[in-house]
């Protein structure tokens, strides 16, 4: 399911896991970020015309994968310069596992475009 859109990429869950990223370049091309809407689009060409495929937040995604990252994230204890600042804000958490996946192929992309009437 597409999960609300950042525009660094688009951002994918599965419900159970969250940290899935689909990268601009992955996308179905060309594809733009829609700044009024703030979902990415696929600018789809036919004979008619170019058509605006919006990929909106909680639509149906059918993706690949391309790559799989692991960070380690275990506890290391506190550090003399997380104990000595000041700071109010928390640190950033870096998610231990992170797919990025891709759907630049036919087939691939929102289930809604692939459906026929």
């Amino acid at each position: 399911m597409v999960s609300p859109c950042p525009l660094l990429s688009l951002p994918v869950s599965l419900g159970f896991f969250e940290d899935i990223l689909i990268p601009p370049e992955s996308l179905q091309q060309p594809a733009k970020f829609d700044d009024a809407e703030q979902v990415w689009v696929w600018e789809y060409e036919t004979e008619e015309g170019a058509h605006d495929l919006y990929m909106d937040t909680g639509e149906e995604i059918r993706f690949r994968v391309v790559d799989e990252s692991f960070v380690d994230t275990s506890p290391t204890g506190p550090s003399s310069a997380e104990v000595a600042s000041t700071s109010e804000e928390p640190p950033k958490k870096e998610a231990p596992y992170t797919l990025v996946g891709s759907i630049s192929e036919p087939g691939l992309g929102l289930l809604s475009w692939w459906t026929s009437s």
